[in-house]
């Protein structure tokens, strides 16, 4: 056999093995897809029970404003009450994809009785995504910046986070988290996660062929980075049912977050989705020296129970855990799927601050 026709020989076979891969990858990946599809056509049509006015958009007055961080980029802060008449301000940080929208049931609990402030997540809302790239470590030093604006000397903030808002508070504590009683009076860990928050959902079943469980790792990527558009319509409404929310779930709620979801911007979504595949916050919680409150809904998948349960561990383990609470039945999208409960429990914890300060 010639040199050359070695070389066609052994194209031909690379070609062939090029092709079985990739049909091999397509298959998984088709697998797995459709086990996915298959858990989301098996929850139940949402409770159809009207709208929910905790929901609305706060009738009070809302301050808005611009805080800047050291790259340049300008993140929208939305403040409420008398900041400068509070021992303890109440800082909501919202999770991946969402926006200041997402506190409305907590913004009309509290109404103008309590001073909050709130925060687009870089690349959401209204706030810049500037040019540097998303990751983990810049959401410490965005909430970093904002509280240095915000929270007045002399004052505390209570630190609330969900879903990416919690890893946003554990990342600043990773980087700013000593001597943090001084500045922050408790914090709250909501739907969240430590580490592995993309290799460790529940979206995919495990119950797949041995063949496909590697399509898994490929599809969790894809779904969280991928930065294509999310249009708002009834299969939409589905995905974001089963992926956010309990099973039984309130029509206005799937709604919410389908259009709030969808309105952030494919770009951000994808970036930041990128950045915490490499998610590891794990070691923030060493850093925590108030009462912290770590939160979960039984039936979230996207970050599972197991979660809280590691954090509470950490936290417990050093003195610092105040309770941790699950609400069954709930997904993700805790502080609205359980407004009410979420709401008394922060009312408590601020009694409790307040009583230990004597404020």
């Amino acid at each position: 056999m010639t040199s050359k026709s070695k070389w066609a020989t052994t194209r031909k076979w690379g070609t062939i093995a090029a092709a079985a891969f990739a049909g091999a990858t397509a298959a998984q990946f088709a697998i797995t897809g459709g086990a996915m599809l298959r858990e989301v056509f098996k929850y139940p049509d949402p409770v159809e029970d009207g709208a929910d006015p905790r929901l609305n958009t706060p009738t009070h007055a809302m301050r808005s404003s611009v805080v800047g961080t050291p790259d340049g980029t300008l993140l929208h802060v939305v403040a409420s009450g008398d900041i400068a008449d509070s021992d303890e301000i109440l800082v909501l940080i919202h999770g991946w994809t969402c926006n200041t929208a997402f506190w409305n049931a907590q913004f009309n609990h509290f109404g103008g009785t309590r001073p909050v402030v709130a925060y687009d997540q870089r690349g959401h809302g209204l706030s810049e995504l500037g040019s540097v790239k998303p990751s983990v470590e810049m959401l410490g030093q965005d909430l970093q910046a904002v509280l240095e604006a915000m929270i007045p000397e002399g004052k505390r903030a209570v630190l609330v986070g969900h879903s990416m808002g919690g890893m946003t508070i554990m990342s600043w504590a990773q980087q700013f988290g000593a001597g943090m009683e001084d500045k922050v009076s408790a914090i709250v860990l909501c739907a969240t996660a430590a580490r592995g928050v993309v290799q460790r959902q529940h979206l995919i079943p495990d119950s797949l062929p041995t063949l496909a469980k590697p399509g898994k790792k490929v599809l969790a990527r894809v779904f969280t980075s991928a930065p294509l558009p999310l249009p708002v319509n009834s299969l939409t409404a589905r995905f974001e049912h089963y992926v956010s929310l309990g099973p039984v779930a309130r029509a206005a709620h799937v709604a919410f977050s389908d259009q709030m979801v969808s309105a952030c911007s494919p770009t951000a979504r994808g970036a930041w989705g990128a950045a915490m595949y490499r998610l590891d916050v794990l070691s923030g919680l060493d850093k925590v020296t108030v009462p912290t409150v770590v939160v979960s809904g039984s039936a979230d998948l996207l970050t599972p129970p197991k979660h809280s349960i590691e954090m509470a561990r950490a936290l417990s383990s050093r003195g610092f855990l105040h309770s941790h609470t699950t609400y069954e039945g709930s997904g993700h999208m805790v502080p609205f799927e359980r407004a009410d409960a979420f709401n008394a429990l922060l009312d408590d914890l601020l009694v409790g601050v307040s009583e230990a300060t004597g404020s």
